[in-house]
């Protein structure tokens, strides 16, 4: 009983094992990040690579051709794209994942404020009595008649000769 268990476990765990080989071995490409990377950053605009790696035959002889003042508009630009992926004005301009981001926040704000507003008045019982201003008066004389600690607490700022607050 114990023997087949065991035996019924190793196989198991020897076909799932030999399951994920088969299926990550060809299939996954683990990216070298020793390698300068070939992407157009904001902060640094010039890329170690170039994006396209293979060029056409176009692309070679518009590479080989002399100085950029004989070319025209269009292949400048061609030229321009072997190098970089989209200009600076191009990576510049503005994009509105600020409204996302913002109507996130606004969204959970709002929530906040529900759940807030539905325990003040479903959650928490009315104020307690000793909340109302005749009663903290009340316990104030108490605590002034009674003359607690004197020289640190609130005491000690009221004058008893005068009856009133000391200025």
């Amino acid at each position: 009983m114990l023997a087949t268990r065991v035996f019924s476990l190793i196989s198991k765990w020897a076909v799932s094992t030999s399951v994920c080989v088969q299926a990550h071995g060809s299939v996954l490409k683990s990216e070298d990040y020793a390698l300068p990377s070939d992407d157009d950053r904001r902060d640094y605009p010039l890329p170690y690579v170039a994006p396209i790696k293979n060029l056409s035959a176009s692309q070679k002889t518009l590479k080989e051709k002399a100085p950029w003042s004989s070319l025209s508009i269009e292949e400048k630009i061609e030229l321009f794209r072997i190098q970089f992926n989209e200009s600076f004005a191009e990576r510049n301009r503005s994009t509105n994942e600020w409204k996302m981001v913002v109507g996130t926040a606004m969204f959970f704000i709002g929530f906040t404020a529900l759940i807030l507003n539905w325990e003040k008045h479903s959650v928490y019982g009315p104020l307690p009595h000793t909340f109302e201003e005749e009663w903290v008066a009340k316990h104030t004389k108490r605590i002034l008649d009674m003359k607690v600690n004197l020289i640190q607490a609130f005491s000690a700022k009221w004058d008893y000769d005068k009856n009133e607050w000391k200025k």
